[in-house]
């Protein structure tokens, strides 16, 4: 996490309105990309090619691997998908489904150690009728939850605030993944 200090936007140039502002920039890359970037290319596929900053790679197994969402529910929210493009989890095969058992419960222990989370939300979306939002490539959503994240926003404001930016997230959880 940072350390820096939080200031008080009324001490800020300008006029304080009242409001807070959430800052989300990485979702520039989707808005400027628009929606049929994600459906030109399979993401899970394009992930594995790029270095593991750029990828949002937390770590690489043998036959799956931890990225974070772009798009997360939560900071930390990881997704293990296996290498190989196949859509539902009954057509991966027996190694790639104990890997990615093996690895959801690492990254589980991980976001623990990490951000002191109190539970987890588990599961995949398989086909885009059970919300799958790349449902042609499976993955399975770890999305760590805490006994104090309730607020309004998703509620009214269908708006997550999301405390950390991805690449801190990214870079914590790859540096406190176990070395094997």
């Amino acid at each position: 996490m940072s350390e820096q200090e939080l200031v008080d936007a009324a001490t800020l140039a300008g006029v304080p309105d009242g409001f807070q502002r959430l800052w989300t920039p990485h979702r520039m890359a989707y808005i400027n990309a628009g929606p049929e970037a994600m459906r030109a290319a399979c993401p899970f596929c394009a992930a594995p090619e790029k270095s593991d900053a750029d990828g949002l790679i937390v770590h690489r197994g043998r036959t799956a691997y931890v990225v974070l969402n772009l798009f997360p529910y939560n900071s930390g929210h990881l997704l293990v998908c296996p290498y190989r493009h196949v859509a539902t989890y009954d057509q991966a095969t027996s190694e790639e489904v104990a890997e990615i058992a093996a690895l959801t419960q690492t990254a589980m222990r991980v976001l623990r150690q990490v951000s002191r989370c109190d539970g987890f939300n588990i599961g995949m979306n398989q086909g885009a009728v059970a919300g799958a939002g790349v449902d042609e490539h499976l993955h399975q959503h770890i999305v760590p939850r805490w006994a104090t994240d309730a607020n309004f926003f998703p509620i009214i404001a269908k708006t997550k605030a999301l405390p950390q930016l991805l690449g801190e997230v990214r870079e914590a959880v790859s540096t406190a993944w176990p070395q094997e």
